[in-house]
């Protein structure tokens, strides 16, 4: 009897002893996994706005199933081979995007005037940036008449189907070979006929870009990317290649663009002459003049040329950035809150509240002591390497 019970503890003890095993081999697993799912994210995609390395995994049973999405091959690759080099063994449910359901479409351009951009695909949630008409995006998938695009600048977010023409690789590459008319008025109307007084065909804003079919007197005859067709004014837009080949974005240029904005009511998420947040107002600025900025200030002043950090602003010349926020301390990180243009004597302009000029003079009328305390640092991106910038005469973004 006492043997039959020592061979039944020894048995239970056995039992216990392989389950902790196993246990420990799963929370080793885990925590393992785990360190590699943010090492890798740290060096492909430590910003998630514009790089999308989504991962998990779950246990069922005896088995380890990675999920998720990625728009990175390159970072999904090197995330399996360090699980491979760690023995893990796991059921590959990762899904590499674009998505393989959209068929092919994974172009697709801005059919409106602006399109509002989500956090996520619902109307509810938050604006995070604008495209505007003719701005051609990649479509990584499609979620409840939503699609998940990146923009030129790779800003990743939600467009809703009505503002968006989604175009195979084929397609998209007819459309860039066509000749283009962008919209250069700060805002303003296509029209059914060469006529203003025609049927209006849809708002207009600066920086859209149509394909050009013709011209008739002192309009251009257009197409949207949608197929409907229409005519702008001349003295409200330009063909494309003239537009590109007058480039000169200089400190004069840059100043002018500014203001002509003046009033234009502040917008979380705003990248348009519609309405603008703080960075969206710079970035428009320098869209009109031929260069793409990154898309939030945290990412613009990791750009440029630093040119001063200690409030010497007889260093500052027209064009340059200023970057306010709160400098980093031993126990958190610099945040970069808001961001304006300078413009010369003392002034700066920006958008809070609404388009305006401030000055960091104190005895001027116009004297900004908030943001004046407030100040981090001036970068300057004209006549410097344009590292994370995009140069539209250099780079085939709307026309090869």
């Amino acid at each position: 009897m006492n043997r039959c019970r020592k061979g039944i503890n020894f048995i239970l003890i056995t039992l216990v002893i392989l389950f902790i095993s196993c246990e420990q081999k799963v929370d080793k697993d885990e925590l393992t996994i785990n360190t590699i799912i943010e090492d890798v994210k740290q060096e492909f995609a430590p910003d998630k706005r514009v790089a999308l390395f989504d991962m998990e995994y779950v246990r069922k049973g005896n088995e380890t199933i990675l999920k998720g999405e990625s728009n990175l091959p390159e970072a999904v690759a090197s995330f399996k081979q360090k699980l491979d080099e760690q023995k893990i063994t796991y059921i590959d449910s990762i899904q590499l995007l674009p998505r393989s359901n959209l068929n092919g479409f994974t172009q697709g351009l801005i059919t409106i005037s602006v399109a509002n951009l989500r956090g996520k695909p619902a109307h509810s949630s938050e604006l995070v940036t604008q495209a505007t008409l003719g701005t051609p995006v990649k479509i990584f998938k499609e979620e409840d008449d939503w699609y998940l695009i990146q923009t030129p600048d790779k800003y990743l977010s939600w467009v809703d189907r009505g503002g968006i023409k989604p175009l195979s690789k084929e397609k998209f590459t007819q459309w860039k070979s066509t000749p283009k008319v962008i919209y250069t008025n700060t805002i303003g109307h296509s029209y059914t006929e060469p006529n203003k007084d025609s049927q209006v065909i849809s708002d207009m804003v600066a920086g859209g870009v149509l394909e050009r079919i013709g011209e008739e007197k002192d309009f251009y005859y257009v197409a949207f990317p949608d197929g409907r067709k229409a005519y702008v004014t001349k003295t409200e837009s330009m063909n494309y290649e003239s537009w590109l080949a007058a480039l000169d974005p200089g400190q004069e240029s840059l100043v002018n663009t500014s203001k002509t904005l003046m009033g234009v009511p502040y917008l979380w998420g705003g990248t348009s002459t519609k309405g603008v947040d703080c960075s969206g107002f710079t970035k428009t600025i320098y869209f009109l003049n031929g260069i793409v900025l990154p898309r939030d200030a945290s990412q613009q002043i990791h750009t440029g040329k630093e040119i001063d950090a200690v409030k010497d602003f007889d260093k500052l010349e027209p064009g340059d950035l200023l970057f306010f926020g709160k400098p980093a301390t031993d126990t958190t990180k610099e945040r970069v809150i808001h961001v304006g243009m300078w413009i010369g004597n003392n002034e700066f302009i920006h958008s809070a509240g609404r388009v305006h000029i401030s000055s960091v003079d104190k005895d001027a009328p116009n004297f900004d002591e908030y943001n004046l305390n407030r100040y981090l640092r001036s970068n300057r991106y004209l006549k410097e390497p344009k590292d994370g910038l995009i140069e539209l005469a250099k780079t085939p973004v709307f026309k090869d």
